[in-house]
């Protein structure tokens, strides 16, 4: 940037144009668009990102730990890894971070579920442990419902045997 020239995509210039050039000064910095300025929240945002999935999914699998009809669908000793790559795609699926992708690829959901029999009984166990874990948190009743009937509907997919 010239010293003379005092305006960019944050400094109107005086005479309505862009700058000497045209073009937005790129020292000014990025633009308010791409600081997402002007853009409404995500949901992942919404429901107070990060730690609220964090949060979810620890609740989940504490549950999961225990069931009897579950935990046999977990073939590592520990579920860390499971907690690791649910909470992952959430964040990703809700507006977060796209780790999940990065690391894993796409989600492709049944074929990575394929090879668990999951009927309705195995279906209802994990529904009714996220719906407790959803219903832990707390949240305002319309983000509650998104994230229940998204859970209901994810669920019912997941199924690959009678």
């Amino acid at each position: 940037m010239h010293p003379e020239q005092t305006h960019g995509p944050d400094r109107p210039d005086p005479g309505g144009g862009a700058g000497t050039s045209g073009r937005p000064d790129p020292a000014a910095g990025p633009a308010p668009a791409a600081l997402g300025v002007g853009r409404p929240p995500s949901f992942f945002d919404t429901v107070g990102g990060e730690e609220t999935f964090r949060r979810l999914v620890a609740r989940f699998y504490e549950r999961v730990a225990a069931d009897p009809v579950l935990r046999p669908l977990y073939p590592e000793a520990d579920l860390r890894g499971a907690e690791e790559r649910l909470r992952l795609f959430l964040i990703q699926y809700w507006g977060g971070p796209a780790t999940y992708s990065d690391r894993r690829g796409h989600p492709r959901l049944r074929m990575r579920h394929a090879p668990f029999a999951i009927g309705p009984a195995e279906r209802q166990a994990w529904l009714t442990h996220m719906t407790a874990a959803v219903r832990s948190l707390e949240l305002p009743p319309l983000q509650e419902l998104q994230l229940l009937s998204y859970f209901q509907a994810a669920s019912k997919a997941m199924i690959n045997t009678a």
